[in-house]
């Protein structure tokens, strides 16, 4: 009763310009829109803020049904391939704010991710907060301004998280944080952060990209290479490593996170010599 509440408020209400699903409201739901696909339209609508169950949802919701959108924030439960017939062909040449936010793991940030933004090339804000699995290389500099950034000649503001994994088995030639940190020298109003991961044991590697100041309010998979920030709004962190966190680090995690409530520590190795027990997370 609560989905068909939500979904019919485009109905009911006829000429709502915002709508917001936001996570506080007692009528808050991940939406599906699989069996609501035909008769949901508006003409009047310019921004919605939501949360679906899936990425066929999110391109449903911008299959034109909502053809003076301007303003679109998606929170995306789960991103994967389907075999879904939609409309996901037009140019959204209305759109000119947008946000991709998705806790989950994908593997089609190529075939899924990067197709939608293409259509988008007339954005001026985009904010992008995604974790690839699985991809042969890592997201950089290059990856973002051939794939995405070129496509978006009006983009004034880029606001992103991108964590990236992959296999380094048999692989020569992989980069450093330096080769990837050297990826964003053309990103001048960014001020971009990157730090790069190998771990042995399970053959993977991991970058982590971010636009600084970080917005969201969890940060997850922080490793010893770290390089610290002040992050005011993270209350949320975990941590892991193959190599021992030592206590410099733990120093360093609670000077970049002091507004900390959560922590979450993944890490079998012990530390090489316990220094000092005065490490306070005052927030915890």
């Amino acid at each position: 009763m609560q989905l068909y509440f939500n979904i019919y408020i485009i109905k009911i209400f006829t000429n709502l310009q915002y709508l917001n699903f936001c996570p506080s409201s007692i009528w808050y739901s991940r939406i599906s829109l699989k069996v609501f696909t035909e008769n949901l339209a508006s003409s009047t609508l310019l921004e919605l803020h939501v949360t679906v169950n899936n990425f066929d949802d999110c391109l449903y919701l911008l299959d034109e049904r909502f053809n003076q959108l301007h303003t679109f924030y998606v929170n995306v439960a789960d991103i994967q391939s389907s075999q879904q017939t939609i409309n996901n062909m037009e140019n959204l040449s209305n759109l000119k704010y947008f946000s991709l936010y998705s806790n989950v793991e994908i593997n089609a940030y190529d075939e899924l991710i990067v197709p939608l933004l293409n259509r988008m090339f007339n954005l001026e804000e985009l904010s992008l907060y995604v974790k690839i699995c699985d991809k042969n290389t890592f997201v950089d500099g290059n990856d973002l301004k051939k794939n995405i950034l070129n496509n978006m000649s009006r983009l004034k503001k880029f606001q992103f998280y991108i964590r990236s994994t992959t296999g380094v088995l048999n692989q020569i030639n992989i980069p450093s944080n330096e080769d990837i940190q050297y990826t964003f020298k053309y990103f001048h109003n960014n001020h971009i952060i990157s730090y790069v991961d190998y771990f042995t044991d399970t053959q993977r590697g991991q970058c982590h990209i971010y636009s600084y100041p970080y917005t969201l309010n969890e940060y997850y998979k922080i490793t010893n290479n770290f390089p610290g920030g002040l992050n005011k709004c993270v209350t949320k962190i975990s941590l892991y490593d193959e190599r021992p966190f030592e206590y410099k680090f733990f120093l360093r995690i609670a000077q970049s996170f002091p507004y900390l409530k959560k922590l979450i520590i993944e890490n079998m190795k012990p530390q090489n010599g316990k220094q000092s027990d005065d490490i306070r997370y005052l927030c915890l």
